[in-house]
């Protein structure tokens, strides 16, 4: 695979960009406008199944449309093109240009304390990161792009 859409699919901190909610050209995205379209104008049919199955699961459906509408919204270009949309307090995309490094493993100082993360991503960061720097980004990519994100 060609190193450029590594760096265009994974931010800095090897997470899949592709694969956030966020991204505009990401999976969740796709999937959300498909699911959109198939569902046409199902509001209507949603009041009447409530009433007709007798399946109150229905009633839900402006909220799951709701959902969904966001889910099809995604704007974002990827942590390598903008601030990240999800993680205000994200420090890596600043430091990897500073550092001048692809990924924070090729950073003499990873792992450090200035991710921004919380621990829950802090830890997934650092087990992210040695993965690819152990088999390689190509490897590491090919092992998750098909894997959901969350």
């Amino acid at each position: 695979m060609e190193y450029q859409i590594l760096l265009e699919s994974l931010g800095p901190c090897g997470i899949n960009c592709r694969k956030c909610f966020a991204f505009k050209n990401g999976s969740i995205k796709q999937e959300s406008v498909k699911l959109k379209n198939s569902l046409g104008n199902f509001d209507i049919y949603a009041k009447r199944f409530n009433e007709l199955l007798d399946a109150p699961v229905f009633s839900k459906y402006p909220d799951f449309k709701e959902m969904l509408d966001y889910f099809a919204s995604g704007t974002c270009l990827g942590c390598r093109k903008q601030e990240c949309h999800l993680f205000k307090s994200c420090n890596v995309r600043n430091c990897h240009k500073e550092k001048s490094v692809d990924f924070c493993f090729q950073c003499s100082e990873f792992p450090c304390n200035n991710s921004g993360f919380d621990i829950h991503l802090e830890q997934r960061w650092i087990l992210i990161n040695q993965r690819m720097k152990e088999v390689g980004v190509e490897k590491y990519f090919e092992e998750i792009k098909d894997k959901p994100r969350y």
